[in-house]
């Protein structure tokens, strides 16, 4: 498709249209760069809607028998907040990052297929703004909770279009992260720069390809359990026998677990940068780390149903196992992250320290994650508060602070200039501080029996002081993302205004390619004046800096003369 030229000045010197400048430029643009911050700055916006609900929700559970909301309010604001998060946030934030930063880090000049990928961005807005618009219906938004089993979210029991809105949201959205997984995966795998092998790429194309297998693989299942679930909508009859009930749990799970490491890889492979650099080391045990990501997301489409021990309805010794293996390539990626810190000099700036925190707090997530793949544990807190703060240790005390140590590592490379050392530390203890202080008590919550999803609770139950301590640390997490977003909007204005702090083009004398251009970088990424350097390793540029050291350094035997 062209840009036919609407008025004069439309054209270049050799009458060939020119893309339309301002906003609509923006939105039209076929830029990779481009359309990954679109992904990610709609991401970010979500993240921030979906903070606002949870603090609705924890507000009402911070003293018993309260009415802030009412039951039915309460139950579209966990559906929401649950179904936003997964499906608009931390899915397609990833597949944001690889959109932007695989072609650079692989030294390509642009995106596979780049008007697909800006349709999958279209899709997966489009799919956002349907799903908040069912809190504008008579009857609300939908209320069945992320997974919507029926026959809950059936016509019957979940009445009103905002379900039909729900189902037709989330469809678009995903279609449009399968479509951008699509452009990312064949991007990586056939635009890569002379040397560029595959033993060579960076750790977080690694990540990216893991994911978009996993998008590739499995996100389809989750298409037919929606499909499958508007019929029985407009069938009823659909879901009368208990087949198609525990069928829809299987396709939608199938989905279900390996979107949880989509939203765990790229945030991982991150962090692992970041702790490389700020290091001064190369990632430890690299062959390793690459081989468990794509073993980590093979064994992701066998271990399903572990979510499915209470139904009666999974082989509870097979996907046990399948389960607890997951420790391996977990365990792999671990080692690596700890290996690569060991006997390096640290410098402990703003995103060193979000990924030094996201190992042991990821660790929590990670671990509780076994315990309720074994059947016994799981039939005592499944439902229960301890799967909600599992999932969030997963989700924000893990995949977040990869986030986080991203956007503070990767955005003078975006912007070219660097966000507040000062707000950013203020922003990383106040996030570690109310992390724990919401998610930790909800451990114990679960494991003395209040269960998840329910609108309030009776005094006498003996919840209210963890449940305060989970909305006090509710609390301090709002102020630490209102820090980020202080940090972020002020710095913006600074560039806009021409008084930024300039960053340079490589401020953090950084390993993979992205850095090897300018800050932001052009159109096509790399300029006649900033040819590639050789790529050797999957750290050119710490073998660039390397040889420079090698040699400034004095020859052996070598003795400078002193004196007069």
């Amino acid at each position: 498709m062209t840009i036919a030229p609407a008025a004069a000045g439309t054209e270049d010197t050799g009458g060939r249209p020119v893309a339309p400048g301002g906003w609509l430029g923006w939105l039209t643009s076929t830029d990779h760069k481009r359309i990954g911050l679109l992904t990610v700055g709609t991401c970010l916006v979500m993240f921030l809607l979906m903070g606002v609900l949870a603090l609705l929700m924890r507000s009402q559970l911070a003293q018993p028998d309260q009415d802030i909301v009412d039951p039915d309010t309460f139950d579209q604001l966990f559906t929401v907040h649950g179904s936003g998060m997964i499906y608009m946030v931390f899915t397609p934030f990833a597949l944001g990052m690889g959109i932007y930063l695989v072609p650079l880090q692989i030294g390509a000049p642009g995106i596979a297929a780049p008007r697909l990928t800006l349709l999958g961005y279209w899709l997966f807005a489009l799919g956002a703004a349907l799903m908040l618009s069912g809190f504008g219906t008579n009857d609300g938004a939908h209320a069945s909770g992320w997974f919507s089993y029926p026959p809950l979210a059936d016509k019957e029991h979940s009445p009103g279009i905002g379900s039909d809105l729900w189902i037709a949201g989330v469809v678009l959205s995903t279609t449009g992260v399968i479509i951008m997984a699509w452009a990312v995966l064949w991007t990586v795998l056939r635009r890569r720069a002379r040397g560029m092998t595959m033993l060579r790429l960076p750790v977080f194309c690694w990540s990216m390809i893991a994911s978009c297998l996993m998008v590739i693989g499995a996100f389809p299942a989750l298409l037919a359990a929606l499909a499958l679930l508007a019929v029985g909508r407009a069938d009823p009859a659909v879901f009368a026998s208990n087949t198609w009930n525990i069928g829809y749990q299987h396709l939608f799970w199938f989905y279900g677990h390996p979107v949880v490491y989509v939203m765990f890889f790229p945030y991982l492979a991150a962090a692992t940068e970041v702790l490389a650099v700020f290091s001064g080391r190369r990632v430890f045990g690299y062959r390793g780390t690459a081989l468990s990501l794509l073993v980590f997301a093979a064994l992701s489409m066998s271990v399903w149903g572990h979510h499915m021990f209470a139904t009666g309805q999974a082989t509870n010794d097979y996907y046990s196992l399948t389960s607890i293996a997951l420790l391996v390539p977990a365990g792999v990626e671990y080692f690596s992250m700890i290996g690569t810190i060991l006997g390096g000099r640290l410098r402990f700036t703003t995103p060193m320290l979000f990924a030094l925190a996201f190992i042991p707090q990821f660790l929590i997530g990670g671990l509780t994650g076994i315990m309720i793949g074994t059947p016994v544990i799981d039939y005592h807190v499944t439902d229960s508060y301890f799967i909600v703060a599992h999932l969030h240790y997963v989700l924000f005390a893990g995949s977040a602070f990869g986030l986080f140590a991203a956007v503070y590592y990767w955005f003078p490379k975006v912007t070219g200039a660097m966000l507040s050392e000062r707000l950013g530390r203020l922003h990383f203890w106040l996030l570690v501080l109310g992390t724990n202080l919401a998610f930790l008590p909800m451990f114990a919550l679960g494991y003395l029996g209040m269960p998840r999803r329910v609108a309030t609770y009776a005094d006498f139950d003996g919840f209210t002081w963890l449940n305060l301590l989970a909305s006090s640390g509710a609390g301090i997490l709002a102020i630490g993302v209102s820090v980020f977003v202080v940090n972020v909007l002020w710095t913006l204005r600074t560039i806009c205004l021409g008084r930024e702090r300039k960053a340079g083009d490589d401020p953090w004398q950084a390993h993979t390619l992205e850095w090897a251009t300018t800050s932001p970088p052009p159109r096509l990424n790399f300029g006649a004046d900033r040819p590639l350097p050789p790529v050797s390793s999957f750290a050119p540029l710490l073998d660039l800096q390397e040889r420079q050291s090698d040699r400034t350094a004095p020859a052996p035997g070598r003795q400078e003369a002193s004196g007069p």
